[in-house]
């Protein structure tokens, strides 16, 4: 297995020479130069990812992984904590947001228990990858132990080599774990230096009590644990989430394998910040769907650099907002390989 630094040496820069036959091949395309805008941007990011002048990702997979947080204990959530357990059996049956828009992009839903606190009856379309029944009140002391956390990345890694081996051409990112809005403003104040108060957001809804416990909560966790900027893996181990440590993982080993990741919102934007800053290279693989309504969430983008393809007011998390982007990330892809340019088409150049 290798480590966290191994996987980071070896991420490759985007591959130039793709990346300039794609741009070129969209010089030559039956349509005035830029006017599909994003989508020939995107283009040839896939073209650099992949390596192929005329990338494919015709085949999906959204990653949703699981965890619980023992923070809620400090009453940081609207639901209870027995809603995690109870949404992954929903995955499971087709029933909840994401199975019904990965239905429609054609995506494949791979759900991960990475720290859910109860067991779970076996499943075939269940991975049992958990580290611990929760991670322990981050409040009160380090959510996990160093080996957790480098447990859960490596359990992401694993997964990402395997779907790419499988043939899956384009990852997205989802999550389900009452709480887990805390340990990701949290990670976000610590990597992006950002004050609490600004990347605290409602989460599933709580009311404005709620909400500056929150924030009570948040800075409390930091003075007990005392992450560090520049240590990442600490900080994902002292106020982290098994399912948040996991996405980044998964993340990582995406890049390792030259496949594009789409990140969804605000908790696995907080993965995609802490993969970040294991391996800054990683970044470039990253493509974000969206901007939630979290007020992190826009902290993390502009700390990471990445323009969301919408916004459309969502919040649920679950990989939603990553199977919405996947029609767009697939249109990109197929008007570079397969737009007729201006010499097949017959039709003529501007002078």
């Amino acid at each position: 297995m290798d480590t966290v630094e191994e996987i980071a040496i070896e991420i490759q820069a985007l591959d130039q020479q793709a990346m300039e036959s794609a741009r070129q091949r969209q010089l030559q395309l039956t349509k005035p130069p830029g006017s599909l805008g994003r989508l020939e941007a995107l283009s040839i990011q896939l073209a650099g990812i992949t390596g192929q002048a005329q990338p494919r990702v015709d085949s999906k997979a959204i990653v949703v992984m699981a965890g619980d947080h023992g923070v809620t204990a400090e009453g940081v959530s609207a639901y209870p904590a027995e809603v995690t357990p109870q949404m992954v059996l929903n995955f499971l049956h087709g029933g909840a947001a994401i199975n019904v828009l990965a239905r429609q992009v054609g995506a494949r839903v791979v759900i991960v228990d990475m720290g859910v606190a109860a067991p779970l009856d076996p499943h075939d379309d269940l991975l049992d990858r958990k580290v611990a029944l929760g991670t322990a009140n981050m409040a009160q002391g380090p959510a996990m132990t160093i080996e957790q956390a480098e447990m859960a990345l490596a359990v992401g890694r694993d997964l990402a080599a395997q779907l790419a081996a499988e043939g899956v051409q384009l990852l997205g990112t989802g999550e389900m774990g009452i709480g887990n809005t805390t340990p990701s403003s949290a990670l976000t104040a610590v990597l992006t230096g950002a004050p609490v108060a600004d990347v605290v957001g409602r989460g599933t809804g709580v009311d404005d009590d709620g909400l500056a416990r929150k924030v009570e909560i948040v800075e409390r966790a930091l003075q007990v644990n005392r992450p560090a900027a520049d240590e990442p893996l600490a900080a994902l181990a002292k106020v982290g989430g098994f399912e948040i440590a996991g996405l980044a993982g998964l993340i990582l080993g995406a890049a390792q394998a030259r496949v594009p990741v789409v990140i969804d919102g605000f908790i696995t934007g907080a993965a995609a910040l802490v993969a970040a800053r294991l391996a800054p290279a990683a970044v470039d693989y990253m493509i974000a769907s969206h901007q939630s309504v979290e007020i992190g969430h826009r902290v993390i983008l502009e700390n990471l650099g990445l323009v969301p393809l919408f916004k459309l007011d969502l919040r649920l998390g679950e990989g939603t907002g990553a199977a919405l982007a996947m029609h767009t990330i697939e249109a990109a892809a197929r008007v570079l390989r397969e737009m007729a340019t201006f010499e097949s088409a017959g039709v003529s150049d501007k002078a």
